[in-house]
């Protein structure tokens, strides 16, 4: 397989803004590693064995979990330990496990600001691959500028799937993506622009990122817990203004 490169982010602290449901929080976070680049076609077909069009561009047009897959599967090529538990479509994260994995969504955002209070890390047409670009298809990786932790791509060309759960009282189990696409425009290529879907969709600008990090409280790591998630799923109330009813 074509090496992964990792960046070590070094721990802080991340405030995650949730502008529909109005909600704000400040998220500590220990230290972790996250991909330079996104997951390339080319490294997908060596651990999976699919065809490769366009070796350097993100993978996409993949599900969450069929990202989790890979996730377990890269682990094994390289030795490491699986990091998801699967019964049937329910997928439990062993927090405990190093191998690879999905970014929490506070890692996310934290490693993709690199230390920036703004919505962009630099100018958008320096950073990202957008709309204004005018390409139909995502790019090849690393064509744009890097942020502070020398990460590609975080913004625009493809957006990626984190692990947690986007909204769970309403949305079930949809899980969020982040970081907008190479057809969005500057409103939803920013930093904390937050949208998600279901586990088995797929759409051809979305692809993710792996992350490694080991924690040692089972249930809870980087701003997740499964405590958190009943407790959403638990609330009630009406649908936050712009959302729509979910698709299954």
């Amino acid at each position: 397989m074509s090496d992964i490169e990792l960046a070590r982010i070094p721990a802080g602290v991340v405030t995650l803004n949730d502008a529909r449901r109005k909600e704000r929080r400040v998220v500590e976070l220990a230290a972790f590693e996250i991909g330079v680049y996104p997951v390339t076609e080319e490294q997908l077909a060596d651990i999976l064995g699919v065809p490769v069009q366009h070796p350097r561009r993100p993978a996409s047009d993949l599900s969450w979990l069929r990202a989790v897959h890979f996730c377990n599967a890269a682990s094994e090529w390289e030795g490491l330990d699986r990091v998801y538990l699967f019964d049937g479509e329910d997928v439990t994260w062993d927090t405990t496990a190093d191998g690879y994995r999905l970014p929490t969504e506070a890692e996310w955002e934290y490693a993709c600001r690199a230390g920036s209070a703004g919505p962009h890390y630099a100018p958008l047409a320096d950073a990202a691959w957008t709309s204004a670009d005018g390409v139909s298809s995502p790019q090849d990786i690393g064509g744009k500028l890097p942020n502070l932790h020398g990460l590609f791509d975080t913004l625009g060309n493809v957006w990626e799937w984190c692990w947690d759960l986007l909204d769970p009282a309403r949305y079930d189990a949809y899980r969020v993506f982040r970081g907008g696409g190479f057809a969005d425009d500057a409103w939803s290529v920013r930093a904390s622009v937050r949208r998600g879907g279901a586990p088995r969709m797929h759409h051809d600008d979305v692809g993710f990122r792996l992350a490694r990090g080991v924690f040692d409280t089972p249930g809870q790591a980087q701003g997740w817990s499964t405590e958190a998630d009943q407790e959403r799923s638990a609330q009630d109330g009406p649908l936050p203004s712009g959302w729509t009813p979910r698709r299954r």
